[in-house]
C-alpha cells in the first residue's frame, strides 16, 4: 500500500526513513522524516523508540485478541471458558464497537464468524493503528506514516513544515508487484487513512451478505482509520448495495475492483 523504504526519497536534508516488525499476522512499518540531532529533527533513534511504543500496543491487542494463540481471551471465549459479560473492559468496548458497526452498515460488517465465534480481527487492526496513531502524536510526532499490512494513517507531511502530501498506492489483485492507482493522504488533503480489504490480499476470508458477490479487492479512503478499514471490509461483504450506502452516508473515497478486472469508483476517488 505505501511505498518501501528503499525508495524513499530525501526530503532537502531529511531523508524518509522506516521501521518494520511482523504482528498480526502481517508487516507493520512506521516511516518518519529523520535528520540530524544538530538539526532540532527526529534522529534514528527517535525513529526506533517511537517504533517500539508502537510495536508494543500491536502486541499487546494481539494477546488479547488472537484468535490465533490459544491463551488469549478471544481463544478462552471462542472454547466456551469466558463469557463476554465477564470479559475485559477492552474487550466489551470493542465489541460494542463493532456491534454499532454492524448496525451501521446494516450487517454487511459483523463480529461473529458464521459458526457463531465472537472474532473482532476485523476491527482490531484498525484500532491498533488509531492507538498507535494517538500515541505517536502524544510523543510528539507529528510526521509519519504508519502502514500495518496494506491499512495506513498519516499525519502531517513526509516533507515536515509543507503541503506536500503522502501517497498511498492500490495494488492490482491479480499482480501484487503491480500498482494500479496511487492516493494523497494527509497534509491539507480530507482523507489520513486508507484500507483495503478483499479475498486478493490473504485469501477469501470475508462473510458475504446473502448473495452479494463480486468485489475481490475494496480501497476506501477516510478521515480515519477504522471508518475506512470497517467500509472496506463491509463493501466486499455487501456488493454493490453497500457501496452505495457507504458513499451516501460517510465522507469517503473508493475503489472496488471486481473479478473480472472492471472496477467501480466513487467521484471522490481522484488517483495520484
Amino acid at each position: 500500500m505505501q511505498r518501501t523504504s528503499s525508495d524513499l526519497p530525501n526530503t532537502g536534508s531529511l531523508a524518509l526513513k522506516a521501521r518494520t516488525f511482523e504482528c498480526m499476522g502481517t508487516v507493520i512499518g512506521l516511516t518518519m522524516p529523520v535528520g540530524s540531532p544538530a538539526e532540532g529533527q527526529p534522529g534514528l533513534d527517535e525513529l526506533a523508540a517511537a517504533t517500539a511504543v508502537v510495536e508494543r500496543l500491536f502486541r499487546d491487542l494481539d494477546e488479547t485478541f488472537s484468535l490465533y494463540r490459544p491463551d488469549s481471551e478471544a481463544s478462552r471465549m471462542a472454547r466456551g471458558e469466558l463469557k463476554l459479560t465477564h470479559a475485559s473492559a477492552q474487550m466489551r468496548e470493542r465489541y460494542a464497537e463493532a456491534h454499532d458497526w454492524r448496525l451501521r452498515t446494516n450487517g454487511a460488517f459483523t463480529p461473529e464468524r458464521p459458526d457463531g465465534v465472537l472474532d473482532l480481527s476485523g476491527i482490531i487492526k484498525g484500532h491498533a493503528i488509531r492507538e498507535a496513531g494517538t500515541s505517536l502524536l502524544a510523543l510528539g510526532r507529528h510526521d509519519w506514516c504508519l502502514n500495518a499490512g496494506g491499512d495506513v494513517l498519516v499525519s502531517g507531511s513526509p516533507r515536515p513544515g509543507s503541503a506536500e502530501q503522502w501517497k498511498a498506492g492500490v495494488v492490482d489483485p491479480a499482480d501484487r508487484r503491480t500498482l494500479i492507482t496511487g492516493y494523497p493522504l494527509g497534509s491539507a488533503g480530507r482523507h489520513s487513512a486508507i484500507a483495503t480489504s478483499g479475498s486478493a490480499e490473504r485469501g477469501e476470508h470475508i462473510w458475504r451478505v446473502g448473495s452479494a458477490a463480486g468485489f475481490v479487492q475494496v480501497t476506501v479512503a477516510a478521515t480515519e482509520i477504522v471508518t475506512a478499514d470497517v467500509l472496506a471490509t463491509a463493501i466486499v461483504a455487501g456488493g454493490t448495495r453497500m457501496l452505495d450506502h457507504a458513499a451516501n452516508n460517510w465522507d469517503v473515497a473508493v475503489l472496488a475492483i471486481r473479478a473480472d478486472g472492471s472496477m467501480l469508483a466513487t467521484p471522490g476517488f481522484h488517483p495520484a
